[in-house]
Formats: C-alpha cells, sequence, structure tokens
C-alpha cells in the first residue's frame, strides 16, 4: 500500500510539475503581448533563459542551500550537485524537478517588471542570482527549516504565495527601482507606446 501512495504521489507532484513548467511560455507570451514588437525575440529569450539558466544552477547549489541541514535557521549546508533524499515522501529527484520549476518561476517574474528596460546580459546575471541565492535562501526561511519555519505559530505559506510570488515580486520591485521607467513611457504623464 505504501508503494501505490509513493506512486501516486510522485506522478501528482511531476503532473504539477508540467504545469509550473508551463507557465515559463505563459510569462512568456504575456510579456510579448505587454511590450512592442521589436521586443519580442529578447522577451523570449529571456523567459527561455530564465529556466535554462536557472535550473542548471538550482540544481548545482541552490537545491541544497534551500533544503540542506539547516544553518542558524537562515540557509541549508550547501552539497553541490546535491545527491541527498530532501523529501522522504516521493523520489527526490521527481522533488528537485518541481522546486526547479519554482524557482525559475521566482526569476520570470521579474522579466516582466523589467522588459524593455535591461541590458540582456545584466538581466541574465539578476535572474542568475535570484535562482542561485535569493529564492534559495528565502525558500529555506519557509520550506526548508529556517527561521519562518521555526517560529512558535510557524509560518505557512500557501501554493507559493510568498515563497515563490513575493520573492519575484520583490525582485521585480528592485529592479524596477534599479532601471527606472521606460523610456517615453512617462514624461509627467502616461502615454501609449504602441
Amino acid at each position: 500500500m505504501e508503494t501505490i501512495s509513493i506512486s501516486l504521489d510522485t506522478v501528482w507532484v511531476l503532473f504539477a510539475t508540467t504545469l509550473v513548467f508551463l507557465m515559463q511560455a505563459g510569462f512568456a507570451l504575456v510579456e510579448t503581448g505587454l511590450t512592442r514588437t521589436k521586443n519580442t525575440g529578447n522577451i523570449i529569450m529571456k523567459n527561455f533563459l530564465d529556466f535554462g539558466i536557472g535550473s542548471i544552477l538550482f540544481w548545482v547549489i541552490g537545491y541544497s542551500l534551500m533544503f540542506g541541514l539547516d544553518v542558524a535557521g537562515i540557509v541549508g549546508f550547501p552539497d553541490f550537485l546535491s545527491d541527498n533524499n530532501y523529501n522522504k515522501s516521493i523520489p527526490d529527484a521527481a522533488f528537485l524537478m518541481f522546486q526547479t520549476v519554482f524557482a525559475a518561476t521566482a526569476a520570470t517574474i521579474v522579466s516582466g517588471a523589467v522588459a524593455e528596460r535591461t541590458n540582456f546580459e545584466a538581466y541574465i546575471l539578476f535572474s542568475a542570482a535570484i535562482t542561485l541565492f535569493i529564492y534559495p535562501i528565502s525558500g529555506h526561511w519557509i520550506w526548508g527549516g529556517g527561521w519562518l519555519s521555526q517560529l512558535e505559530t510557524p509560518f505557512h505559506d500557501f501554493a507559493g504565495s510568498t515563497a515563490v510570488h513575493s520573492v519575484g515580486a520583490w525582485a521585480s520591485l528592485v529592479g524596477v527601482i534599479m532601471v527606472g521607467p521606460r523610456i517615453g513611457k512617462y514624461n509627467g504623464k502616461a502615454n501609449a507606446i504602441p
């Protein structure tokens, strides 16, 4: 009976992983629709590389920073190319894939916020920092046994609203403050950019 339970849990997690992965395409489409035609390729490449580079960096070190042995409630102990089983109810490879798509989602939220205003290479470095350090460390506080999960009344995150979406939103706010408004969009009043 336990084997059936693990199998069903794994299938469900992989199905959810697929749905979250498809959000990458959704973000690419919505961001492309909200920017000028000349920037379509740039937006799609940003979303593609968010996942491509972010997945590798999250697997190499971010995953263990998020779920590794707790260090002072702040971060997990680093384990390069982690082979530890951080989740006992499903195979670790499925759990890693599930967490990887969320790391990429947190990073790609920033892409839309800074669309048409960032240098491609600078954006990729910003995205790498999110998947390598920012998301894994803040995720450790909530899901990895960090200080928020250790409170007398533990913090509960519903469906990644804080661990994923809020982290992406705060990183977006920092990015927007750093790069400023789109050129031609705000000159004392909002202007439509066809």
